[in-house]
């Protein structure tokens, strides 16, 4: 009997494809999300030095979310992001979706990254 793989499976192998094409710099950090069921994350990444730079999600108390699980608070998320990787310093980044598709949530916290003032 043949099984049908799990969707975290899948999203790993295409998260893989994407990492084998896209890799984060010093001057040009990678912007990593993650989204579960509950909340959603967001990391800026300097994989020449695997170090993280800065991170955000909706679990963070300073954002007085109703609910983590949705749109809006993916947009704050993304806002968030944006304005600690501005302070930092790092104002062109790449985008990583994670093997997600981009769509939802993951869209929403790449636009309002943008509308901030990142550019990618």
């Amino acid at each position: 009997m043949i099984t049908k793989p799990s969707k975290n499976y899948v999203r790993k192998r295409v998260h893989g494809r994407v990492r084998k094409k896209i890799s984060g710099t010093e001057s040009r950090p990678r912007l990593n999300v993650y989204r579960s069921n509950k909340n959603i994350y967001a990391q800026l990444i300097d994989d020449e030095k695997k170090v993280t730079l800065a991170s955000a999600s909706t679990n963070e108390k300073d954002l007085n979310l109703d609910s983590k699980g949705n749109i809006e608070a993916a947009e704050k998320v993304g806002t968030l992001i944006a304005e600690r990787a501005i302070d930092k310093g790092y104002k062109t980044i790449v985008f990583d979706r994670g093997g997600y598709l981009y769509h939802g949530r993951v869209k929403a916290l790449a636009e309002s990254a943008r509308e901030a003032g990142l550019e990618f």
